[in-house]
């Protein structure tokens, strides 16, 4: 009780608001070459170093705290994180980020990663905080951008590491022999081969509209068609949806290839993957598509193979053929066996249904908690708002990382 009165006289009696005002300035002030702004930047520098000292000799051995916290987090989000760490009883010690719709959005942030975020996410690791970045993009796109945002310096320290392509590989520079680990090279070789098939006929076999109307994302394993439209448009719906149904029976048609049955009903993937997943089930009905077949049709051989492989779909965004042997969760732990994590409790970021299965497995491990934006997809906002609620707007997960930082500012107090 004594650290919530606490803190409840510190938003009450301090102006915070402006405190934070003046933190943002000094963090994100733009690097100019100019002597009266250099002179602002001083002047604020100045009156927030004053202002954090006022309050560190209101509170007695943890005033110093209490001032990182005032100049970070509301008062909603300290308390956020002094619930969370009254629960937990441990600070977070590594992230694991989606990117796309989550560290960055393309409704309201140009589809860039917001300059705050990209201060806190720094924040973080100047703390010793390690980062995972866990994303179904390629590889060499999520350097690109990491290296753009963080610096060079930072993604190659040795404590950020990059789970790719939704688990299929991870790279962690300046780790050696361990940097990168090409995941799909430990599956059998009749999945390498249906992939290697797949990828070899995806587009030279296309439709016309499809050809014309989507891209093969440059993966190293998955099969991902992307839209040549804006993601969200109408037009990116309709061609990824016609991009799903052709995955599905080209799926089909190289699986039954590696059997050796071709069953004389086609099909077969249609029913089964809508037999999983009601939104696959949604698309071929909006389509008229409806199985020809029923998943008790599917014979053994082929279904055994259909429940090593994923399909996905991302509305207006993308359909994607994967391995549920390779998913966010292994990357993860590979992710955390480099790094040196042997203890995690993390805050995983993250919207989609591959995210989820990393939340589903670190409440199971009883180790970290979820967050998600507002848009994240149902079933992931229903286990946030299960767990510890922590749902935040769209475009700003520099909210929840305040509330983060806020929970390990308090953790340090007891440490």
């Amino acid at each position: 009780m004594e650290a919530y009165d606490s803190l409840y006289r510190l938003y009450a009696e301090f102006d915070t608001a402006t405190l934070r005002a003046y933190q943002e300035f000094v963090d994100l002030f733009p690097p100019v070459d100019s002597r009266v702004a250099l002179d602002q930047w001083q002047d604020a520098s100045d009156e927030l170093a004053d202002r954090k000292e006022t309050i560190d000799a209101a509170f007695p051995e943890v005033g110093a705290t209490f001032a990182e916290v005032a100049a970070l987090a509301t008062r909603d989000q300290a308390f956020a994180a002094l619930d969370l760490y009254t629960k937990y009883g441990r600070g977070i010690n590594v992230l694991v980020l989606d990117v796309d719709e989550t560290l960055r959005s393309a409704g309201n942030t140009d589809n860039e990663i917001p300059r705050e975020t990209l201060h806190l996410l720094t924040r973080f690791h100047e703390a010793g905080v390690p980062l995972v970045i866990c994303t179904g993009q390629t590889l060499e796109n999520v350097k690109g951008f990491l290296i753009q945002g963080l610096g060079s310096q930072m993604v190659h320290s040795g404590d950020v590491s990059i789970v790719y392509e939704a688990g299929t590989g991870v790279f962690t520079p300046g780790h050696g022999a361990d940097t990168k680990q090409l995941l799909y090279e430990s599956l059998d070789e009749s999945i390498q081969t249906i992939f290697s098939d797949i990828r070899s006929r995806v587009v030279s076999e296309a439709p016309d509209e499809l050809r014309r109307g989507c891209h093969l994302q440059g993966n190293e394993f998955n099969v991902t068609l992307k839209p040549n439209f804006e993601t969200g448009s109408d037009d990116a719906r309709h061609v990824i949806d016609q991009g799903l149904l052709y995955l599905l029976d080209l799926l089909e048609d190289c699986v039954t290839d590696v059997v050796g049955v071709h069953p004389d009903v086609d099909g077969l993937a249609r029913a089964y993957y809508a037999e999983q997943d009601p939104e696959i089930r949604d698309v071929l009905a909006t389509a008229s598509k409806k199985p020809a077949t029923d998943v008790a049709d599917v014979p053994d051989a082929v279904g055994a193979l259909f429940e090593r492989i994923d399909v996905a779909y991302y509305e207006a965004d993308a359909a994607e053929i994967g391995s549920r042997e390779l998913n966010k969760v292994v990357g993860v732990e590979a992710a955390f066996d480099v790094l040196g994590i042997d203890d995690p409790f993390t805050l995983i970021m993250g919207d989609s249904k591959s995210d989820l299965r990393v939340m589903q497995w670190v409440d199971e491990n009883d180790a970290g908690i979820a967050a998600a934006p507002t848009h994240a997809s149902q079933d992931v906002l229903d286990h946030v708002r299960e767990t510890d609620e922590l749902v935040f707007d769209r475009g700003d997960a520099a909210e929840m990382l305040r509330t983060a930082y806020a929970v390990n500012q308090l953790a340090a107090l007891d440490g």
